[in-house]
């Protein structure tokens, strides 16, 4: 059973400035929890290249009328956080207005994702959706799904890495698969909750291995950072997470990376080989993008697509990302919408066949 190609983590995509695109159906009925907010304040901006844009991207005129919220369904601190910060800074100077960044965390993704379903498709309250939105429903978390929101455009991408202690006595990923072909069970790795995006890397690639899902065990974590603290400690023997997660400790030579489930090298790592260069055709990564509830305007979805447009290829998003160690990962609106719905399926396969569908 294949199932390579699973999440993209390639290059940044062509500028697809002012198209238009058509809403989505289907809002959900669920409930909200409120949590703590912090915000990015802007007044309008009087750099040209921005003003630009602004006249370019003018869809929608009566838009925005006050405050946007922006959901973020992750703790503060975390990556999705600093990005959409980011984002939301960029927003707040193109838009004119406050753009309040709210933490939305809880339920594995479900507080934040419901949030953004439930709003007024007025883009009054935009989020940044994650890859968990295509995961939790055949979870059995929630009933919400990728249907229950309107992607707007995505903006970053990053492929699960494969990473065990600096003194760990595997030096290569295939000499890892062979240890957990030998012993199954006896390797432990970490890097999210049972079920979650760094779990199913893991259970994909030990499928598409021709090994049963657990032959390396899964503890879970509360995250990447305490499962790296973990393996830094000899608790866990491999993390599976995205090197940006990892990189201080790779930096500083405490832990090793043995490969990335990319569809190509990362120039970030460019000594970190690809799964695939070890025979084991199977890619799995996270992303991040923007995105509101169902039924949205029209025009609101393109003018926030525009924008978004011009944030994702400014220079200061790609100092930003390359700073951060994140990828950067344009689709538009369109191609966005695609996107998360092959998601939606490939992550269904991968969890009914190993056994994390609920």
């Amino acid at each position: 059973m294949s199932m390579s190609k699973v999440a993209s983590t390639g290059p940044l995509r062509k500028s697809s400035r002012g198209i238009r695109v058509s809403g989505l159906a289907i809002a959900a009925s669920a409930g909200l929890l409120l949590s703590g907010c912090a915000q990015s304040t802007a007044t309008p901006s009087t750099d040209s290249a921005d003003n630009d844009a602004a006249g370019a991207c003018d869809f929608s005129p009566s838009y925005p009328n006050g405050p946007i919220e922006m959901a973020v369904p992750w703790a503060a601190g975390g990556g999705t956080d600093s990005v959409s910060r980011f984002v939301g800074s960029q927003l707040a100077d193109r838009l004119g207005t406050q753009v309040n960044v709210v933490n939305r965390d809880g339920g594995g993704g479900v507080i934040g994702h419901t949030a953004i379903a439930n709003a007024k498709p007025d883009g009054s309250t935009i989020g940044m959706a994650t890859v968990e939105i295509t995961m939790m429903h055949w979870q059995g978390l929630t009933d919400l799904s990728y249907k229950d929101i309107t992607p707007i455009s995505q903006v970053n991408s990053d492929p699960s890495g494969i990473t065990v202690a600096a003194d760990a006595p595997w030096q290569t990923i295939e000499e890892l698969l062979e240890a957990a072909r030998s012993n199954p069970g006896e390797i432990v790795g970490s890097g999210t909750a049972i079920g979650g995006i760094w779990d199913l890397a893991r259970a994909g690639m030990l499928i598409e291995a021709g090994m049963d899902p657990n032959a390396i065990r899964w503890v879970p974590s509360a995250g990447a950072a305490p499962a790296l603290q973990e393996l830094a400690a000899g608790g866990i023997d491999v993390s599976f997470s995205s090197l940006a997660e990892n990189d201080t400790m790779i930096q500083a030579g405490e832990v090793r990376p043995l490969a990335i489930m990319g569809e190509k090298r990362d120039p970030k790592y460019p000594d970190v080989p690809t799964l695939k260069e070890s025979g084991v055709d199977f890619s799995m990564g996270t992303w991040r993008g923007i995105a509101g509830p169902a039924g949205m305007d029209e025009d609101v979805v393109a003018e926030l697509n525009c924008y978004l447009d011009d944030i994702v290829h400014s220079d200061a998003y790609a100092d930003f990302m390359e700073t951060s160690r994140f990828g950067v990962d344009w689709r538009d609106t369109n191609d966005f919408t695609e996107f998360v719905a092959g998601e939606d399926s490939a992550k269904g396969e991968i969890m009914q066949a190993a056994g994390l569908a609920g």
